[in-house]
């Protein structure tokens, strides 16, 4: 086996892997654990929170996917990735600290700073992955994005500890969750500093061909992305039914917390030990499924993780003891595992030799245009249901609870509907054509 040659230092990777870390932080407390049900039910209160929840999430979300091309021509063109990476990421941390300042009745404030802080995590993101080819050959992408993926999953964990025991020490108070988002936007720069001083900006300012602009650029990429991904059927299958069954996904992750506070009463402590086991699962998920994927196939893995995640759903709509929660977490956690990183493989499997930069675009493009669209469901069928049980006359709680029972029912429908559209791909026709020979 021929040796792979490095193409950048210890010290440049550490520093790669470092902002993974914190950002991971942001996600796992802002995201996930804390700024979520914060806002559902401190900030605003009831099931109009959840539904200004999802709508900020659709605004965010919405936004990345509008500019996200445009980004990405930034980026191959620019010579700046670091400029533009240390802008977005100073937007994430700015509005992150700033989550301090929203207290009870503060809707709007709390609203525009996620939107923004949101804004500023994933847009950072485009540039952080434009780094990648310039620290890793392309026989090692593979292990030094994984080593990436999984030093960040250890940052969530680590900043969720910290916050923890911050949060216990105070006996849970609402002001010391709200000094939890002053010490995730400080965790988060922290752990980003080293990639602005140690990793160097090696790719040179590429010159725009005449009487082009970043915007036409990103247009040109973007029609061929869809072109190329156009000629093969069944990867285009594939992502159709991925664009469906991730927004599932997504809207697990994101009502995680919400759901825990509204249908199981967990307090900010429970939501953050849910989260770590989570965080623990997602990664044996990873690992069991991507076992899996070598022995069955990436279509018949995704069906089994996504099966096993449809029942989960079912499980939590009946489910009512806290006890049954944290199980269906961790259910949860590992089957998400399995639908996120068998997709992944499976993108690798159906992209031709050479072009998986184009297919992996195509497929981060699918991801971002699919995520904005279940939260802001989930929102507004929490919201409706919960006035119509009001209006049939039970007491709020129950109403409240009741509601987000049948929005839960939305994530199965999401999965369903992507598992029956993926059984209609044809895995061996897709390798085929990938690799010419159908």
């Amino acid at each position: 086996m021929t040796p792979v040659t490095a193409v950048s230092t210890r010290k440049e990777r550490i520093a790669w892997y470092l902002y993974d870390f914190g950002n991971s932080a942001y996600a796992a407390v802002v995201l996930l654990a804390i700024y979520s049900a914060y806002f559902q039910s401190s900030v605003v209160g009831g099931a109009e929170g959840t539904k200004l929840w999802g709508y900020s999430v659709f605004v965010a979300m919405l936004v990345v996917a509008v500019i996200s091309p445009f980004l990405g021509a930034i980026a191959d063109y620019s010579g700046a990735k670091k400029r533009f990476l240390f802008f977005f990421t100073a937007q994430a941390v700015l509005f992150t600290g700033l989550l301090f300042f929203v207290v009870k009745g503060a809707v709007l404030m709390g609203m525009v700073f996620f939107i923004l802080a949101e804004i500023g995590y994933r847009a950072s993101q485009v540039f952080y992955n434009g780094f990648l080819p310039e620290i890793a050959a392309t026989e090692e992408m593979g292990r030094v994005a994984g080593l990436g993926w999984a030093i960040g999953s250890a940052g969530g964990v680590v900043c969720l500890l910290l916050v923890l025991a911050l949060i216990l020490g105070t006996g849970g108070s609402n002001l010391m969750v709200r000094f939890s988002f002053v010490f995730t936007a400080l965790f988060f720069a922290l752990a980003a500093l080293p990639i602005f001083v140690w990793l160097p900006e090696r790719a040179e300012k590429r010159q725009l061909p005449p009487g082009e602009t970043y915007w036409s650029i990103a247009i040109q990429q973007l029609r061929h992305t869809i072109r190329t991904a156009a000629s093969f059927k069944e990867f285009l299958k594939f992502m159709l039914a991925f664009l469906i069954y991730n927004d599932g996904v997504i809207m697990a992750l994101d009502f995680a917390a919400i759901l825990g506070g509204v249908l199981f009463g967990l307090d900010q402590q429970g939501l953050i030990l849910l989260m770590i086991m989570v965080q623990i699962t997602n990664v044996v998920g990873a690992y069991a499924f991507g076992w899996l994927v070598d022995r069955i196939g990436g279509k018949s893995t995704l069906v089994l993780s996504i099966s096993l995640m449809v029942l989960d759903v079912f499980y939590l709509y009946f489910a009512h003891a806290k006890t049954e929660f944290f199980i269906i977490a961790a259910i949860a956690g590992f089957a998400m595992a399995g639908i996120q990183s068998t997709s992944r493989t499976v993108v690798g499997l159906f992209s031709p030799p050479g072009r998986s930069a184009e297919f992996y675009g195509f497929f981060a493009l699918t991801g971002r245009t699919s995520s904005f669209i279940g939260p802001a469901i989930f929102g507004w069928l929490a919201a409706t249901m919960t006035a119509h049980y009001l209006n049939l006359g039970l007491d709020a709680t129950l109403a409240e609870q009741q509601g987000h029972r049948v929005a839960v029912l939305s994530i199965a429908a999401f999965l369903l509907l992507g598992m029956f559209l993926l059984l209609w791909v044809n895995e061996k026709r897709a390798v085929a054509a990938a690799k010419g020979t159908s």
